[in-house]
């Protein structure tokens, strides 16, 4: 809510957000502030590189997406680029968004079993969890790993926080059962 507060207050050309920040994530912010200022205009810069980080950023509204780290001349050109009413996409970000418009998107309720997985859930928790069945789980399970790639919950668990399809924060649950 602080980034909001201080846009509003200081109505920037343009605005360098993280993703992650302490109440609402970047994307959040971005969303609510572009609802009100359809023109504001962001650069993310942060050390998210996950495909699903990035089309989420730029589905928002951003038009640019840096990794902390970049060289300062990328920083200005990103910059200039943005403040000139462009977009600014390094090579390696272009590839990793190229990636992730090459796959199939996953439903809201595969995403829903995605994160019961990242907190090392078993088919009987995440049923419980959800209110389905434990076939229906496997249904949806067995759907995930073929739409990730990938051919064991681990590595299902492993791509969503990597690909940013689960936050970071999400996963950080201390009672993680890896069992296939």
């Amino acid at each position: 809510m602080e980034a909001i507060t201080q846009f509003h207050k200081h109505q920037p050309d343009i605005t360098l957000i993280d993703l992650r920040l302490p109440r609402l994530s970047g994307v959040e912010v971005i969303e609510r502030i572009r609802m009100e200022t359809p023109g504001a205009r962001f650069i993310v810069l942060t050390t998210y590189d996950g495909d699903e980080d990035i089309y989420r950023a730029l589905q928002a509204g951003a038009r640019a997406y840096l990794l902390k780290g970049m060289t300062s001349e990328e920083l200005i050109a990103a910059i200039r680029s943005v403040y000139s009413g462009k977009s600014y996409i390094p090579p390696t970000i272009a590839l990793k968004l190229a990636e992730r418009l090459g796959t199939e998107e996953l439903t809201p309720r595969e995403l829903d079993v995605l994160e019961q997985i990242v907190h090392g859930k078993n088919y009987k928790d995440i049923a419980t969890e959800l209110r389905i069945s434990e076939t229906t789980v496997k249904i949806h399970i067995n759907r995930l790993l073929d739409k990730l790639g990938v051919t064991n919950r681990t590595q299902a668990a492993t791509s969503a926080i990597q690909r940013g399809l689960v936050p970071l924060e999400m996963s950080n649950d201390r009672n993680h059962r890896w069992t296939d």
